[in-house]
């Protein structure tokens, strides 16, 4: 059952060849009693032409969509050409014809326009991924990986496995734990990274380590976040922060390059943690359009208005975004957004427009004709105003505004890339209630050399010497540069509030690597699966994990999780709590 060329790669060039193919039918036809068959492989589809008089025809009469059938033939020119397809200027007269397998009616229809649910593509992903559409997303993967593989490799990386059975540690993210039936009571929990075991191998010598890891994280899912997902895990010992970015940028500037054939300009822009809050209302800010929050504390210290004068007089803060040329956004709209800022726990979102050189809305009349002058409004342009005793969370309010905003006035241009670091992260997230600290990042995390100070005696005003890298407003990936002294190491666990106990029970091993000799070391985690999303145009990260997860963190297909055997259970010495 030899072939001689795929489907999808013959054309008029072909002309007169007798061809040997096979795959599955898309779509069979009965036109006049000529039965017309397109031919599907991984590489396209070629159209069959099977007349009355072929001694196949009987054979032909019965196949259906989905069948899988071998057939060889001579290519000839077609009559009505097909320009929707690369093959379209060609067909196969059918010499021999042979059904390999048949096939039920399939319960979605297999092309890139299905109208299946999810749930049903997700039952029958195996029959989903026959669509052409999502085999070109897990090809695009597959070329990906080889390329970052590539590029790695040639920067004398070395591709290490770590453990998936490992010890449960604190990480940011409730652990899956596997129990041990071999010590009862005890379990091995799967790894959310391999954070731990690479910082490891830069004790061990190695140097430069990279791996295409599996992760796993029991958390709340959304289109872009899977339970288990792969990340590009890096280390590199001797580093300094801008050792690690440029290492990466290369590393993108080669994957785009070989993948899509686009040039990434470098170095990508660097903006401070503080200042993409600021500035962009998110700490992963989509720079592919110009829509920036701005500060009206100073416009507004004088306003009558009771709630934003209380907020100000007592600390808060006034900011909001200018939207030019707003024409289109009605009344009904503004009354939309301000339902989404209240979804953000705004207090109120305030607005005015600027229409025939005169200021309209409710807050028009508490404002001078100065306003418009001082923030320089043109006609139609719309003011959006949120006043906030915490000025991070006026950041975020106006940051999911203005993500809104730029989807409604299609802001962000098409096929377009926007990279970016985003560095200089407080190294704590501290509740000044409760006085207690968490790791911002993870808590072998180095503090920056001019926040050692801070970070021994005020911890919340301390520094990270951490950078994310940002791609069209999506975080793509996280690193640090890491503490290798096991003196600085220990005070980090101290203030996160770790007895000398917890610290020898969760991290003693690590703790006791740092003894001999730690290297300086530094490196990045980057999300495979979001960056495969966002190289392929699509804003659903399942569309390019082969077989995902639900919204509802099951597994549609083979319906799990599930119960297990009581013999299992009784094994492992479990039981439940009903």
């Amino acid at each position: 059952m030899k072939i001689t060329h795929k489907n999808g790669i013959l054309n008029l060039s072909d002309l007169n060849q007798e061809v040997a193919l096979r795959g599955w039918v898309s779509k069979a036809r009965n036109l006049g009693g000529v039965i017309f068959i397109d031919l599907r492989d991984k590489s396209g589809i070629i159209q069959l032409v099977v007349n009355p008089d072929n001694k196949y025809y009987n054979e032909a009469v019965k196949i259906r969509a989905e069948f899988v059938i071998y057939a060889k033939g001579t290519v000839i020119e077609r009559s009505n050409k097909n320009k929707n397809i690369a093959t379209g200027e060609i067909e196969i007269t059918v010499d021999f014809l042979e059904i390999i397998n048949e096939s039920q009616t399939p319960p979605i229809i297999i092309s890139d326009n299905t109208d299946a649910l999810e749930e049903t593509r997700l039952k029958y992903r195996y029959l989903d991924l026959r669509r052409p559409v999502m085999q070109n997303y897990l090809i695009k993967r597959h070329e990906i990986t080889q390329a970052i593989r590539e590029f790695l490799v040639n920067n004398e990386f070395l591709e290490i496995e770590t453990p998936i059975l490992a010890k449960s540690t604190p990480e940011g993210a409730r652990d899956y734990l596997v129990p041990s039936r071999i010590y009862p009571g005890e379990f091995f929990a799967l790894p959310q990274s391999p954070q731990i075991f690479k910082q490891l191998f830069m004790v061990s010598g190695f140097e430069k380590y990279f791996q295409i890891a599996r992760c796993f994280r029991d958390e709340d899912l959304r289109a872009d976040r899977q339970l288990e997902f792969t990340q590009v895990d890096i280390e590199m010992s001797f580093v300094e922060e801008k050792d690690v970015q440029d290492m990466i940028e290369q590393l993108y500037a080669h994957v785009f390059k070989k993948v899509l054939n686009i040039d990434i300009p470098t170095p990508f822009p660097r903006i401070s943690y503080q200042e993409s809050m600021d500035k962009y209302g998110s700490d992963k800010p989509d720079m592919r359009y110009d829509l920036f929050i701005e500060n009206f504390s100073s416009e507004l210290k004088d306003i009558e208005m009771p709630l934003i004068k209380d907020c100000l007089s007592n600390g808060g803060v006034a900011k909001g975004l200018i939207i030019k040329n707003a024409s289109s956004l009605t009344r009904k709209i503004i009354d939309e957004l301000a339902l989404l800022a209240k979804k953000y726990q705004a207090t109120n979102l305030y607005w005015v427009k600027y229409q025939n050189k005169e200021l309209s809305g409710p807050l028009a009349k508490f404002l001078t004709p100065d306003f418009a002058k001082q923030k320089k409004l043109e006609n139609e342009d719309l003011v959006l105003i949120v006043s906030e005793k915490n000025n991070n969370r006026a950041n975020t309010i106006l940051g999911a505004l203005r993500i809104n905003l730029a989807k409604r006035l299609t802001l962000i241009p098409k096929n377009s890339y926007k990279f970016a670091w985003v560095v200089d992260w407080p190294l704590f997230d501290y509740d000044p209630e409760t006085k207690n600290y968490a790791a911002a990042h993870h808590p072998f995390t180095l503090p920056k050399a001019n926040s050692l100070k801070a970070f021994l005696n005020k911890p919340e005003e301390a520094i990270a010497c951490a950078y994310d890298v940002v791609i069209n407003g999506h975080e793509a990936g996280g690193g640090s540069l890491r503490i290798y002294s096991q003196e600085m190491q220990e005070r980090m666990f101290q203030i996160l509030g770790l007895s000398d106990e917890e610290i020898t029970d969760r991290f003693g091993f690590f703790v006791n690597a740092l003894k001999y000799g730690t290297p300086p070391h530094g490196g990045i985690a980057l999300g495979l699966d979001r960056l495969i999303m966002l190289m392929t145009n699509t804003d659903n990260i399942k569309d390019v994990i082969a077989f995902p997860k639900t919204q509802s963190a099951r597994c549609q297909m083979m319906d799990a999780p599930s119960e297990v055997a009581n013999e299992q259970l009784e094994e492992l010495r479990i039981n439940f709590k009903k």
